[in-house]
């Protein structure tokens, strides 16, 4: 199992997912850790169930058997609200932008979970409130920043190309202070800059102490930057290990990695 980055008890632990549908086994008794204050890449061919463990890990569908630990409590009795509020903050495949909002107040939008002042303090603007909405904003800016996108905080979002919303998501969870931070294929769509952005935001964001659990088809910025990877196919798990691990299992090789091993050396 999983012990990179921490000797610690892992901040998630997986164990004996199940989900069928129709017949179709998506996770078949899946068990893996999350090491905190370290990067675990999920991957697999497409149809290997990384995106349906994904949403059974956050409650958004229900496991037919297994549990999940989250922070060391039982994850399956937490709405997926509730696990947000605990600090477990996810993306999606699909970049998802408020239209009408500039991309400054989408990052913005993702400070719910840390303001201490609302309602009738915040529409009032009292004291303590713009104090807390001025240094929410530096912090949006601060990240903007980091990847590149500060000159660009007053263009409206979905103007932004795919690649750029992508990082855009990226950031907005980033506003809300996770413990863990899930990433569904956050380099989908992304140029060989941004890519490179992105693998300095993840060294970063690690380094940070935010645990963080990736999902991805990009071997490259998998091999560079995760510290474990847990191997998915057909809904199971076929291997787990570190990089370098993973990239000289024959059974990875045949599966899914193939020449990818090579070129990511």
């Amino acid at each position: 199992m999983n012990t990179a980055g921490s000797t610690s008890s892992p901040i998630l632990s997986v164990r004996g997912l199940e989900k069928t549908f129709g017949g179709l086994r998506a996770a078949a008794d899946v068990s893996f850790d999350v090491a905190d204050r370290a990067v675990t890449a999920l991957i697999g061919p497409n149809g290997a169930g990384k995106t349906t463990i994904f949403n059974l890990i956050t409650n958004l569908l229900p496991p037919d058997a297994g549990e999940v630990r989250y922070l060391g409590q039982d994850a399956r009795g937490f709405s997926p609200t509730q696990i947000a509020e605990r600090g477990l903050i996810r993306t999606f495949q699909s970049a998802r932008v408020f239209p009408g909002m500039t991309v400054l107040e989408n990052v913005l939008t993702g400070r719910h979970r840390l303001m201490r002042h609302r309602g009738l303090s915040q529409m009032l603007w009292l004291p303590k409130a713009a104090a807390e909405e001025y240094e929410l904003r530096l912090r949006a800016e601060a990240l903007l920043e980091l990847v590149d996108l500060w000159h660009l905080r007053d263009v409206h979002a979905v103007d932004l190309p795919m690649g750029a919303q992508k990082l855009l998501e990226v950031i907005r969870a980033l506003m809300a202070q996770p413990r863990l931070l899930c990433l569904d294929e956050p380099a989908a769509g992304l140029n060989d800059t941004e890519t490179h952005e992105l693998a300095a935001l993840l060294r970063a964001i690690r380094a940070s102490g935010i645990a963080v659990l990736v999902v991805e088809h990009n071997m490259a910025l998998v091999m560079n930057v995760a510290d474990h990877v847990t191997v998915l196919e057909a809904g199971a798990v076929i291997a787990d290990g570190t990089p370098a691990e993973i990239r000289s299992n024959p059974r990875v090789i045949e599966a899914y990695l193939g020449r990818v091993a090579d070129a990511a050396a």
